[in-house]
C-alpha cells in the first residue's frame, strides 16, 4: 500500500502540474480547424501507450500549419505528463545559440521547472533530453522547422522520449520529414479551406462590424478565387477591404488582374500598397530589421526616425500585417514580401536599395565607399564579434539615412568614420 505521505505528494504533483499549463490561444476566428483536428488526433492513435509517435503536418506558407498545431495542443495535452510548443523554429535557429536556448525552453517547460535548465551546447542537451524525458509521456510540437540538424538537436529519435509520447512536427519540406523516418501515413497535408470556410473567415475580416454592408457575389467570389483558400491571404485580403465601396472592390481585384501568373506576393502586396507613407517606412523597417524585437524597443526607434510610430504600427495591425504583444509579429511570407519590395528597387545594385541587413551588402557599399542618397537605413547585428573594413567616407554621400545599427561589427581601419549630418 502507497505510503500516506507519497500519495500526497503525488496529488500535489498531479494537480499543480494541470495549474501550471494552461491552453493557447489559436486564432481570432478558427475557422475551419476543428475537422481538420478530428482527423489528426485520428492520425495520432492516443489510445496507444506503447510507442512513440511522430507525425509532420506539412503545407505551404499561410495554409494555418501553426494555427492547426495549437488547436491540436489544447485538444490533447492534458493527456501528457508533460507538454511543449516550441513556435518559429526555423526563425529561432539562425543565432548560433538559438538550438541551445530551444533545448532549454523544451526542458523546462515539459518539466515544469521554476528556472530554466542550463545547456552548455547541443550535444549537452541532447543528452540532458534523452535522460530526463526517456521514460516520460511528453507531448511535443516543433513549429516550421526547415533543417534536419533541428529535428536532431530537439527529438532526433523516439526512443528519446517515453512511451505514449507524441512528437508533431510543422514544415513546408515533406522530404525532411521523410528523412527524418517518419513514414508517408503519418504526414499530414493541411488542407486549404473549403468555399464556405474561406468565405466566412473573409467575412470576418472584411465585414466584423458591418454585416449588411453589399458587395457583389461576383466581386466577393473574386477574392476568393485570389485566395485560394489561404487563411493568410484572406486575413490581409479581408483586413484591406474592410469598409471600403464596391468600386474600391473593383479596384484592388482590377489591380492584381493585372500581374501574370499570380504569386501569393502580388496578393498581400495589395495591403502594402493602399498604406500611407509613413505607415510603409514602418512596415519595411519590421521587415528587414525588427520583426521578433520587442515592441518598446521598435517603437522609440521608430520615433527616433521622425516616424508616427503608435499609429503607424495599429494602422499594420488593423491591417493584419503584424501583430503585437511583448514582441512585434510577422508572418514569415508577409516579412518576405517585405524584403523583396527593397530588393526590386535595385535588384543588382544593393548601393540602390532603401535599406541594407544583409552582411554581403553592407561590407560591400561600406567598405568600397559606394553608399548613395538612396539609403535611409542600415541594420546589421550579428551573433559574433567581426571586423568589417569600413571606408571613411562610407557614409558620406548618405544624405537620407535615418537609422544606422552595427552590432558586434568592428571597424579594422583605423581613424574616424565620417557620418552625415541627416543621420538621426
Amino acid at each position: 500500500m502507497m505510503d500516506e505521505s507519497k500519495l500526497i505528494q503525488r496529488i500535489v504533483r498531479e494537480v499543480s502540474t494541470h495549474l501550471d499549463r494552461t491552453p493557447l490561444h489559436v486564432a481570432k476566428h478558427p475557422i475551419g480547424i476543428d475537422s481538420q483536428v478530428v482527423q489528426l488526433i485520428s492520425m495520432l492513435n492516443l489510445e496507444s501507450n506503447d510507442d512513440v509517435v511522430m507525425v509532420g503536418l506539412w503545407g505551404q506558407g499561410g495554409i494555418g500549419k501553426t494555427t492547426l498545431a495549437k488547436a491540436l495542443y489544447n485538444a490533447i495535452f492534458r493527456q501528457f505528463e508533460g507538454s511543449c510548443l516550441l513556435l518559429n523554429v526555423r526563425e529561432a535557429s539562425k543565432d548560433s545559440k538559438g538550438l541551445v536556448l530551444l533545448q532549454e525552453k523544451l526542458l523546462s517547460e515539459i518539466l515544469l521547472l521554476q528556472q530554466r535548465l542550463k545547456v552548455f551546447n547541443v550535444d549537452r542537451g541532447i543528452n540532458l533530453i534523452q535522460h530526463r524525458l526517456c521514460h516520460k509521456k511528453v507531448l511535443l510540437i516543433l513549429d516550421d522547422v526547415d533543417d534536419l540538424c533541428q529535428l536532431d538537436a530537439l527529438a532526433g529519435e523516439g526512443k528519446w522520449f517515453g512511451n505514449g509520447s507524441r512528437i508533431i512536427i510543422t514544415t513546408r519540406d515533406k522530404h525532411m520529414l521523410i528523412g527524418h523516418g517518419i513514414d508517408q501515413d503519418h504526414v499530414y497535408e493541411v488542407q486549404a479551406l473549403n468555399h464556405s470556410e474561406a468565405h466566412e473567415l473573409l467575412s470576418k475580416h472584411a465585414f466584423p462590424t458591418q454585416p449588411k454592408l453589399k458587395i457583389k457575389k461576383d466581386l466577393v467570389k473574386g477574392v476568393l478565387n485570389l485566395a485560394k483558400g489561404l487563411p493568410l491571404a484572406l486575413e490581409v485580403l479581408g483586413s484591406f477591404l474592410r469598409g471600403r465601396r464596391e468600386h474600391e472592390w473593383e479596384s484592388t481585384l482590377k489591380k492584381l488582374s493585372r500581374v501574370p501568373n499570380r504569386k501569393m506576393n502580388d496578393v498581400l502586396k495589395i495591403s502594402y500598397d493602399g498604406l500611407e507613407e509613413n505607415e510603409k517606412e514602418i512596415f519595411l523597417d519590421i521587415a528587414c530589421f525588427f520583426k521578433g524585437r520587442d515592441s518598446e524597443y521598435v517603437k522609440k526607434v521608430l520615433t527616433s526616425c521622425e516616424l508616427e510610430a503608435t499609429i503607424g504600427l495599429e494602422i499594420l495591425i488593423e491591417r493584419s500585417l503584424i501583430r503585437i504583444g511583448s514582441k512585434i509579429e510577422m508572418h514569415d511570407l508577409i516579412q518576405s514580401m517585405g524584403m523583396e519590395i527593397v530588393n526590386q528597387e535595385c535588384r543588382d545594385n544593393p548601393r540602390r536599395r532603401s535599406r541594407l541587413w544583409q552582411y554581403g551588402d553592407v561590407f560591400n557599399v561600406l567598405s568600397s565607399n559606394m553608399g548613395d542618397c538612396t539609403t535611409k537605413a542600415i541594420v546589421l547585428e550579428l551573433p559574433e564579434p567581426t571586423e568589417l573594413c569600413i571606408d571613411p567616407n562610407a557614409f558620406t554621400k548618405m544624405r537620407n539615412l535615418r537609422l544606422l545599427i552595427l552590432s558586434n561589427v568592428h571597424d579594422s581601419l583605423p581613424g574616424p568614420v565620417c557620418l552625415p549630418n541627416e543621420l538621426r
